[in-house]
């Protein structure tokens, strides 16, 4: 079963629909313990990161993720998701989770015609192999909502990068943590593979 992270942090019907089209069983759940035991966990999200971190912080649901992440528990980071399983956000100045070294940024664009945040179909170009990537290929398009984007500390955890004037992580991970900056479940045939592959996923990296 994988569990839907629910912290007000909105997209999580889309989530479950996705799971749902390719016949993968999901719940949605606010309740900590429900998310440490659960087999898989999906970690979406949009909105900002000050806010999403107050409400992760209230509920426990901060800890949860990092004891979940600790024991090896298969973990899929969506968009706010993503960003905030690193060290820090620009947004807000907001400490995060840390499961990953490295700090949420905000595009510093100076193409005039190129708009914050980063909407629609861009292509991503895969940098590492990942088990979740198995059958995506550098050029296929996938969907973005965002003024932020991850970078991590340390090149080994970036999985893919897109380009929107420079290069920026779009697909990230450590161990038994994955995320991506755009939406799988909002990315049709692309986006539903990965759904596909997370949940056969044991958790390793395959590196």
């Amino acid at each position: 079963m994988i569990v839907i992270v629910d912290y007000n942090a909105g997209n999580l019907r889309s989530v479950k629909r996705a799971c749902d089209a390719v016949g993968v069983e999901s719940t949605i759940s606010p309740d900590p313990e429900t998310v440490v035991r659960a087999e898989r966990i999906v970690f979406p999200g949009v909105g900002a990161a000050p806010s999403a971190m107050e409400t992760l912080r209230r509920t426990g649901l901060d800890r949860a993720l990092r004891e979940a992440f600790d024991k090896g528990t298969p973990i899929l980071g969506i968009c706010l998701g993503t960003q905030i399983v690193l060290d820090a956000s620009e947004e807000g100045d907001q400490t995060c989770l840390g499961l990953i070294e490295g700090k949420t940024v905000r595009f510093d664009l100076q193409d005039p015609l190129l708009k914050i945040p980063h909407i629609g179909w861009n292509a991503v170009e895969i940098v590492r192999p990942h088990p979740l990537l198995e059958g995506t290929e550098s050029g296929d398009d996938f969907y973005f909502v965002h003024s932020y984007y991850p970078s991590p500390e340390s090149s080994s955890d970036v999985y893919a990068v897109t380009e929107y004037e420079t290069p920026f992580c779009s697909a990230l991970g450590r161990r038994n943590l994955f995320a991506t900056q755009f939406h799988p479940e909002k990315s049709g045939r692309f986006g539903l593979r990965i759904l596909e592959r997370f949940a056969r996923w044991d958790g390793s990296a395959g590196d």
